[in-house]
């Protein structure tokens, strides 16, 4: 399916793009024990690498793409370049849907999008002088004679910062930066419209980071690339971003304007993340956000909300009314007793340790007075199965998955969050 592309369009559309992986793989594979016969059954299960993701990136800029390690952005990526197959969704480049071609269409369509890896050195053949390297993809497209590929491969590293005359060399002569730059050269090759960074400078030494993104600004603002960059460093992200996109567990939960963004976050995980950054004053304490727990599994995530599970502000259920401090203390016990990171079983030291001047009265109190006689009893998976389903489950942060937009105060002209604190009750 093809649109009608106009100058307006974004480059590339991306539309409730999902990717699963079967995890059936292997002799045992999706088997589990049952009680009854025949006693072994087997049920597939996927993991959900890429969630229901909406994204455009418009001609000549840069979207920024950052999270934890494992939250699903390289997968994102590769599968936006049809390097993997999607199992839902759409990618439009130019107009056109690429999920829906394949063979020689697909292979020409290639042409107009390429990608930079993260290691250096893995992505380039130790066998292969450089020449070669960056003439390899216009080999592949038909591009030019021998003489003018050559010519074109000699200018391309001039023009990424490097010797004409390196030509020759191969890559184990050049250092972690400049085997990034004759990447980048390689990608430049077949005249791409849009390129696809993958964590590319974060195997580099800080300076040589900061020699290699100002080089690929430079090219941008000369050939007028897109850039899709991905990054785990936020002060890389600011540095070279137009937009941003912070995703978490296979999902994109904010989406603004790079200064709107690191200035007016609106997502309790964005600010997560912007709180973790090293403070330059050792000294200072004003730090909002610490986080604590450890990201759920893509196999069965939470419902609702992805990030619930970890989030300091999760949504009171409207059956209760507790106090803000009340309510946070519960939520932070109900996740210890989920941990099961204390050695208390004696019901005051549990009560002293998590729940400490606060007088729980009504339904609530009762609940979490049978959670810590069942912890006393060292039964701690009724306790945990009483505290999620009466509380985290109860809350529409669990209940339904969020997706709003907020009117941007600072820069853009939109801001997307995947959170229930901007709901209108």
């Amino acid at each position: 399916m093809s649109r009608t592309a106009s100058e307006s369009d974004p480059l590339v559309r991306v539309e409730n793009l999902r990717k699963y992986y079967n995890n059936d793989s292997g002799l045992l594979g999706g088997l589990t024990m049952d009680s009854e016969f025949p006693f072994v059954r087997r049920e597939s299960s996927y993991v959900k690498a890429v969630e229901n993701v909406n994204f455009d990136i418009h001609k000549g800029e840069t979207l920024g793409l950052v999270g934890e390690s494992g939250c699903g952005k390289s997968t994102l990526a590769r599968t936006v370049l049809r390097l993997l197959d999607a199992t839902d969704g759409s990618i439009y480049f130019k107009g056109t849907d690429l999920t829906e071609l394949d063979g020689e269409e697909l292979r020409r369509t290639r042409k107009d999008m390429q990608m930079i890896f993260q290691d250096p050195q893995s992505s380039l053949d130790p066998r292969m002088k450089v020449g070669p390297i960056v003439e390899e993809p216009m080999k592949a497209h038909g591009m030019l004679d021998p003489e003018g590929r050559e010519a074109r491969a000699k200018e391309l590293l001039e023009k990424v910062g490097l010797d004409p005359q390196h030509y020759n060399r191969y890559p184990h002569a050049f250092s972690g930066g400049q085997r990034q730059r004759v990447n980048l050269a390689r990608a430049l090759s077949v005249n791409p419209d849009f390129i696809v960074c993958d964590e590319p400078v974060s195997a580099l030494d800080v300076s040589i980071q900061a020699q290699v993104l100002n080089t690929m600004q430079e090219l941008q603002d000369e050939f007028n690339l897109t850039y899709l960059f991905i990054a785990h460093d936020l002060s890389v992200i600011r540095h070279i971003s137009d937009r941003v996109a912070v995703m978490y567990l296979g999902q994109v939960v904010e989406l603004a304007d790079k200064e709107e963004l690191f200035e007016n976050p609106q997502h309790p995980y964005t600010q997560a993340l912007l709180d973790a950054i090293p403070a330059p004053d050792p000294r200072a304490t004003d730090r909002r956000t610490v986080l604590r727990g450890d990201v759920p599994s893509p196999i069965n995530p939470p419902s609702g909300c992805r990030f619930r599970t970890r989030c300091q502000k999760l949504i009171q259920p409207e059956a209760y009314d507790l106090a803000e401090d009340e309510w946070r203390r519960v939520v932070e016990f109900q996740r210890a007793v989920k941990r099961r990171n204390f050695e208390e079983r004696e019901p005051s030291a549990v009560r002293s340790r998590f729940l400490d001047d606060v007088d729980l009265r009504g339904e609530a109190g009762r609940i979490v007075t049978d959670a810590i006689d069942h912890i006393a009893a060292d039964r701690f998976d009724e306790a945990e199965a009483l505290l999620t389903e009466s509380f985290a489950d109860q809350s529409i942060c669990a209940k339904k998955e969020p997706m709003y937009e907020v009117a941007p105060e600072l820069a853009g002209d939109r801001h997307v969050v995947a959170c229930h604190l901007h709901r209108e009750d």
